[in-house]
C-alpha cells in the first residue's frame, strides 16, 4: 500500500454535509431528464428490502430525489430493458448494468469458496438449472421448482440452491423481479456482450468501486468508503491512493470535535463553491444510501437512527419503520408511517422543533399523494403541544 499524501484541503462539517447531500442528489435541481435510471447510476447501488410500508425501499429512494413520480414508472425504470441487475453490494441491491464487470472480484471469490452459506448442491442439479434457463429463457425460482413454504418457513429445494449459487458465481443474473420474486436468466444471454466480455482484475474492480463510492458520498472516511459496497479494509487500502479520490480533513469529524482524515471526490470539491441549490423536503427510507450507515449518519447529521422493525414492539422508541424527515439539508425528525385504505397514517411523529412543522406537513402530503391516499392522520406526537399548530397546517 502506497502512503497517502497529506490532506491539502480542510472542510468544515457544514461543507462536508452539503457535499454529501449534493452527491446523493438531495441538494440542487433534480435531473428529471435522467430520471430514475439517472438516480441509480448516480448512487451506484439502491438497496432492496422486503419491508413495504408506504412502498418498498427501492421505490422510496428515487421518490426522495425526484418527487412523486408514479410507482409503476419507478419499477419500469429500475428493472426495464436490461438497465440493471441485482447483486450483493451494500446488501442485496439493484445496480446499474454498467457495473456488472466491477463485481467480477466478488463473483470470483464466491467461486473460490465453492459454496454459499454452507449449502451444497450437486453438479447435475447445477447444470440442469443452467440448461433450463438456456432452453426456456428467464424463469422464477418457483418455475424452476425452487423455494416452497413449509409452515411459516421457506425451504430451499436443490434447484433453488443451485440457481442462487449460479447467481453468486455469475453464470446467472437477476435483471428483474416479478411480484418480489427474482427472475433468473443466463448471464451470457442477459448481460450486454460488451460488458459480459470484460474481465477486470480484482484491483481494477476495487479501484473503480472505491471511486464510485466516493462520487456517491461526496466526502467520506475510509470506513464510509468500505461500507458502501461492503469491501474489506485490506481491499480498500490496496487501491485507495490510486482511486482518484483526494485526501482531505473534515473539521468536527474527529474525536472531541477535531478534524478527521477523509477522502473526497475531486469533481464534488470543484463544484463545492458553485452556490446553493434547492433542498429536498422528504421522508427517507431507513435503507436510503444517504443514511444507511449509522455511524456516518450520526457524524454528518447528528442523528442516531436505527431501524426498529425487528425490535419488540414495547421497546420501540420511534416506530416500526420510522423514516427520517429531511428538510433544509438536515434531518429534523422522524415519521413512522402506515396506510389504512386511502389514509396515510403517521403512527408516531417526533420533531426537533416546532419550526419544522411546515416541512413535516409538506412531506406527509407529498407522500400521501404519491401512494394514492386522500388524507393524512397523525396518531401520536412525541410533543403533543404541537398538535393544534399541526392540525391547523394539515387542514
Amino acid at each position: 500500500m502506497t502512503a497517502a499524501p497529506p490532506p491539502t484541503v480542510t472542510l468544515s462539517a457544514e461543507q462536508a454535509r452539503r457535499l454529501a447531500l449534493r452527491a446523493q442528489g438531495l441538494l440542487g435541481a433534480p435531473d428529471r431528464r435522467a430520471g430514475v435510471r439517472g438516480v441509480l447510476r448516480r448512487l451506484g447501488a439502491v438497496q432492496l428490502d422486503t419491508i413495504s410500508v408506504l412502498a418498498r425501499s427501492h421505490e422510496l429512494v428515487p421518490y426522495a430525489r425526484l418527487g412523486a413520480i408514479g410507482r409503476p414508472a419507478v419499477e419500469r425504470a429500475l428493472w426495464g430493458a436490461g438497465a440493471s441487475f441485482e447483486y450483493w453490494s451494500h446488501a442485496a441491491c439493484v445496480l446499474p448494468i454498467e457495473e456488472w464487470p466491477l463485481f467480477a472480484f466478488r463473483r470470483r471469490s464466491y467461486r473460490e469458496r465453492g459454496h454459499l452459506w454452507g449449502q451444497q448442491v450437486s453438479g447435475p442439479a447445477y447444470r440442469a438449472v443452467l440448461d433450463r434457463l438456456r432452453g426456456e429463457g428467464p424463469l422464477t425460482s418457483t418455475e424452476l421448482g425452487g423455494a416452497k413454504r413449509t409452515s411459516e418457513w421457506w425451504d430451499w429445494s436443490e434447484s433453488k440452491i443451485a440457481v442462487e449459487r449460479a447467481l453468486a458465481f455469475g453464470d446467472v443474473v437477476c435483471t428483474e423481479r416479478r411480484g418480489w420474486r427474482r427472475v433468473y436468466a443466463l448471464a451470457e444471454q442477459a448481460v450486454p456482450a460488451e460488458l459480459f466480455g470484460q474481465d477486470p482484475t480484482d484491483r481494477e474492480c476495487l479501484a473503480r468501486l472505491v471511486r464510485q463510492a466516493g462520487q456517491a458520498l461526496g466526502v467520506a472516511t475510509r470506513a464510509d468508503l468500505a461500507d458502501y459496497h461492503r469491501l474489506k479494509p485490506a481491499q480498500l487500502d490496496a487501491v485507495l491512493v490510486d482511486s482518484g479520490l483526494l485526501p482531505v480533513a473534515v473539521a468536527g469529524w474527529g474525536p472531541e470535535g477535531g478534524a478527521a482524515p477523509a477522502w473526497a471526490d475531486p469533481d464534488a470539491l470543484a463544484a463545492a463553491g458553485s452556490g446553493g441549490g434547492r433542498h429536498r423536503t422528504t421522508l427517507l427510507s431507513p435503507f436510503d444510501s444517504l443514511i444507511w450507515d449509522r455511524a456516518r449518519t450520526e457524524r454528518v447529521f447528528g442523528m442516531s437512527h436505527r431501524l426498529e422493525a425487528y425490535t419488540p414492539r414495547h421497546k420501540r422508541v420511534h416506530g416500526y419503520f420510522a423514516m427520517p424527515l429531511l428538510a433544509g439539508g438536515r434531518l429534523v425528525g422522524r415519521v413512522d408511517p402506515a396506510r389504512e385504505g386511502t389514509v396515510l397514517v403517521a403512527r408516531r411523529v417526533s420533531l426537533d422543533s416546532a419550526k419544522h412543522l411546515p416541512a413535516l406537513v409538506t412531506a406527509l402530503r407529498e407522500a400521501a399523494a404519491w401512494v394514492g391516499c386522500a388524507e393524512v392522520r397523525v396518531e401520536q406526537l412525541a410533543d403533543e403541544s404541537l398538535r393544534p399548530a399541526l392540525t391547523a397546517l394539515l387542514h
